[in-house]
């Protein structure tokens, strides 16, 4: 077979433009998407609660904060930060505090990812209409031309009919695994994001109820 990318845009006729266009976009978003949740949002979370609980079972508040200020590219330090600073404040505002967090975060974690599996639809539609397309031509070919021309016009009918398939589904399905993948991160990291918010808020209120009702003092704004 013929990887020829020029060759591949003659054959396939007009529709294999939009088809392209797709596999850019698609390439593009896959690409922004996996830098951002696999590079950027993303931190062992296991790791970072242990040290968050270890400063906080310690009383040290800000050393809390500084691990969290210190990845703060990161959305679970991000949410967790909003909770550390309404330490020793009642439980409904810490809680109200975390769930603000994670509502700003959610929209970081989540952007664009739907446009996956559209642009994989789209490009798979593109290919399948460039198909009929070509069968059309095929037909015409069949019908109209003389029989001296008749087998080269069918011959290019049925090249633009598979063209256009065969680019479809070759840029679907690697759209389609990259959202799978990406899906699968976002989803990890917000499900880290929910069970920290339940951690932090039992773990402060166990230390603020410790002792003689000592309360963890309020920490202040750490940039």
């Amino acid at each position: 077979m013929d990887w020829n990318l020029a060759k591949w845009m003659e054959d396939g006729g007009i529709f294999m433009w939009p088809i392209l266009g797709c596999a850019v976009i698609g390439a593009a978003v896959a690409a922004e998407r996996f830098i951002f949740l696999y590079l950027r949002a993303s931190i062992h979370a296991p790791a970072f609660l242990a040290q968050v609980q270890r400063d906080v079972l310690d009383g040290d508040v800000d050393a809390a904060l500084r691990i969290c200020n210190a990845e703060s590219a990161a959305v679970l330090p991000r949410v967790l930060k909003a909770g550390l600073l309404r330490a020793g404040h009642p439980e409904n505002e810490l809680r109200d505090a975390l769930e603000e967090a994670t509502l700003e975060v959610t929209p970081l974690v989540q952007r664009r990812v739907a446009y996956l599996p559209t642009i994989a639809n789209v490009s798979t539609l593109l290919g399948l209409l460039g198909t009929i397309q070509g069968l059309i031509l095929s037909f015409h070919a069949v019908s109209d031309a003389t029989p001296e021309a008749r087998s080269t016009a069918l011959a290019s009918g049925i090249a633009v009919a598979m063209y256009t398939t065969f680019a479809g589904l070759l840029i679907a399905i690697p759209v389609l695994i990259a959202h799978t993948l990406i899906g699968a991160k976002a989803n990890q990291i917000l499900d880290e994001v929910d069970h920290a918010q339940a951690r932090l808020v039992n773990l402060l209120n166990a230390v603020s109820s410790k002792g003689d009702g000592a309360v963890l003092p309020f920490p202040g704004p750490k940039e």
